[in-house]
């Protein structure tokens, strides 16, 4: 099995550190997780659980879906590769 080059590697570590950058920030914008850490007066109806229970896999899914994305592109175009 052929693997492939370092620039393959690099791209992928790229796009996992983008991925688990861009994918906290996207989540702390939607409404629902301001509403859950904005609080109201006095920081009443604060819910900080949502940072141990929701943060950690938000970080997880954004670091592993662009690297699995780029593990299944890869393979499909050595698949094309070798058909030809």
């Amino acid at each position: 099995m052929k693997r492939h080059g370092d620039g393959v590697t690099c791209g992928g570590c790229a796009l996992s550190a983008a991925g688990a950058t861009a994918a906290p920030l996207l989540w702390l914008s939607i409404p629902r997780t301001q509403r859950h850490l904005g609080g109201g007066f006095e920081n009443e109806g604060m819910d900080l659980t949502v940072l141990l229970t929701e943060l950690p896999l938000v970080i997880l899914g954004g670091a592993f879906l662009p690297l699995l994305a780029l593990t299944v592109s890869a393979r499909l175009r050595e698949r094309r590769r070798n058909a030809r």
